[in-house]
């Protein structure tokens, strides 16, 4: 059994390090995009539902959204920190560290969920009020909140292994378990929210159902084939293993991290104009999730081709793979950008028809996005090469910057001197100038290898 596995490892480096980049970077791709996709189709389930319910649903839908970007960041951080120094010792034919720092990465993860579930039922109204809930939407997102909380130790740990079997080559896999359990989610909201008149809160509760799923499926899958199997055993907390999962994590964190806080800061300004701003907000947030999601698959595609090959020492192909990715997501988002532009009031208006104010509002929004929407991918792909080189202090800078500090500095400078209209423009301000800062930091370190 153990040489066939290393059989299959070497028939996988060998694959990694000497077939055509581009097209091991579109064939790792397709599962992750739709994966990624399909996420963000049962994200805007959630969101497209609520919003058939009142205009309250919605904007608590985007209040609690926040948090999950929290958790989300948390699991990245073990996920993409872990499966980062896989996919190098893969690439270097060290399969036992990449065993030891899988399970690291995953216990640790759950163990943390279970932490942060705990304050969070402790410390519920507060958090919501912090996360911008108004009085008015506190009862909505309450019972939106209780289920994701239940859900949070398998949410958490589904993005770790889903990461790690990406970063191990096997794409397919970590996408099976994620996309039923989306597909499954989309099925079960309206049954749980109209048929069993569950509300806002049947949506939460089909997201936690659907979870455990995912949970199960990947947690059956890892170790099948040339995968590597979690075990409990090789749970190692060692200074050594969190030093290497924070190099490859910490930029994760960071980006999803200073996101979460700064979308609670959006919706907690949004709500001084009304719970129809926080709304707007969020369905333009959804929208721009599911279009961004097919350059984060591709990108998610481009990975490990590029951590295996900088394991190997293999810089130019690391390079190729590179500026191919750069070309197919830039071209994809300058498409979108135009059409997002022409057909802004049709897009909003399929999430709530008949409310005009709510439709002005969120395709202003949407329109400003789509001006500056081009530069994503090159920022996108930016720091996932970064990332994955263990470049840590530039990719971390990078991935603090577009939902991070930059967007904080421009919904503050926004809010102050332009009201509303800066709240809505700040993440297009955001996304130029963090384009500005991509430049020179993606460029230097491909002149070092």
């Amino acid at each position: 059994m153990q040489k066939n596995i290393l059989g299959a490892q070497d028939k996988k480096f060998i694959m990694m390090t000497t077939q055509s980049v581009e097209k091991l970077v579109c064939r790792l791709a397709v599962p992750s995009i739709i994966t990624m996709m399909i996420s963000a189709i049962y994200n805007m389930a959630d969101t497209f539902y609520v919003a058939r319910i009142d205009v309250q649903s919605p904007a608590a839908v985007g209040i609690v959204f926040s948090y999950m970007a929290f958790i989300q960041a948390i699991a990245f951080f073990f996920g993409h920190g872990s499966a980062n120094y896989i996919s190098r010792a893969l690439g270097a034919k060290n399969r036992e560290g990449a065993a030891v720092i899988a399970s690291t990465g995953f216990f640790t993860s759950f163990i943390a969920g279970v932490l942060i579930a705990s304050l969070g039922f402790i410390f519920m109204e507060p958090l919501l009020k912090l996360l911008g809930s108004t009085e008015t939407i506190m009862p909505h997102a309450r019972a939106y909140f209780r289920y994701i909380l239940i859900g949070t130790p398998l949410i958490m740990s589904s993005f770790v292994m889903n990461n790690q079997m990406r970063f191990q080559g096997n794409a397919f896999t970590s996408m099976l378990g994620i996309t039923f359990g989306a597909v499954l989610n989309i099925i079960l909201d309206p049954i749980f929210i109209f048929t069993f008149g569950m509300g806002v809160s049947g949506a939460s509760f089909a997201t936690m159902l659907s979870q455990c799923v995912s949970f199960v499926i990947l947690f059956w899958l890892t170790g099948r084939g040339d995968g590597i199997k979690l075990n409990i055993r090789n749970f190692r907390p060692t200074f050594a293993h969190y030093r290497e999962i924070t190099a490859g994590g910490f930029p994760s964190l960071g980006r999803q991290g200073l996101a979460s806080f700064a979308l609670a800061y959006m919706n907690q300004l949004a709500g001084i104009y009304g719970d129809a701003a926080i709304a707007a907000l969020s369905i333009v947030n959804r929208v721009i999730m599911f279009s961004t999601s097919m350059v984060l698959g591709f990108g998610q595609g481009f990975q490990p081709v590029c951590g295996f090959n900088y394991g190997a020492k293999e810089f130019l192909r690391v390079k190729r793979a590179f500026w191919f990715t750069i070309m197919v997501t830039s071209v994809y988002c300058l498409v979108l950008s135009v059409l997002g532009y022409i057909f802004a009031e049709n897009i909003i208006a399929v999430f709530r028809p008949d409310d005009t104010a709510l439709i002005s509002l969120a395709s202003r929004a949407l329109r400003y996005e789509c001006i500056v929407y081009t530069t994503v991918g090159f920022v996108t792909i930016s720091n996932m090469y970064l990332q994955s080189i263990r470049k840590t202090v530039r990719a971390s800078i990078l991935a603090a910057s577009r939902q991070g500090f930059l967007l904080f500095i421009s919904l503050h400078i926004g809010m102050m001197f332009f009201g509303l209209t800066g709240i809505i423009t700040a993440q297009p301000m955001s996304d130029a100038l963090t384009f500005l800062i991509a430049i020179p930091f993606s460029f230097s370190a491909l002149n070092e290898s």
